[in-house]
């Protein structure tokens, strides 16, 4: 079992930033990846971010390229999403995931791909 938590959710204005934060316990020498995804109300879960646990290679959402930034502290078991230049259309409730099932070829990009789930964080922007 991994447990997961995320926090550092908000309103913030557009063009501002927030840092999330999710943090890992339990069977955490299992994660192969750590994903954050999206949701906003009528919408399907998409993907924003992946990270590789161990070695931290990463994989972006072409709509966040450039303006997201994923990365782990492996000390802390946490992995963090760093938001910039945030857009009304980046509102959504934001969940982190992780995948323990095994190594996979290509870059896990769709929720089914993921084996545990945080609660997930409100981002509001306003704009």
């Amino acid at each position: 079992q991994v447990q997961l938590v995320e926090s550092g959710g908000g309103l913030v204005q557009a063009g501002g930033s927030l840092r999330l934060s999710c943090a890992a316990s339990g069977r955490i020498f299992s994660i192969y990846y750590m994903g954050w995804f999206r949701q906003a109300p009528g919408m399907e879960r998409e993907l924003v971010a992946v990270i590789r646990w161990s070695g931290g290679s990463t994989y972006y959402a072409d709509s966040v390229k450039g303006r997201v930034t994923i990365s782990r502290d492996n000390s802390k078991n946490t992995v963090y999403l760093q938001m910039n230049s945030l857009k009304p259309e980046d509102a959504a409730v934001y969940y982190c995931a992780a995948r323990t099932r095994g190594d996979i070829v290509m870059v896990p990009t769709t929720p089914r791909h993921y084996d545990y789930w945080g609660q997930g964080t409100q981002v509001t922007v306003s704009s």
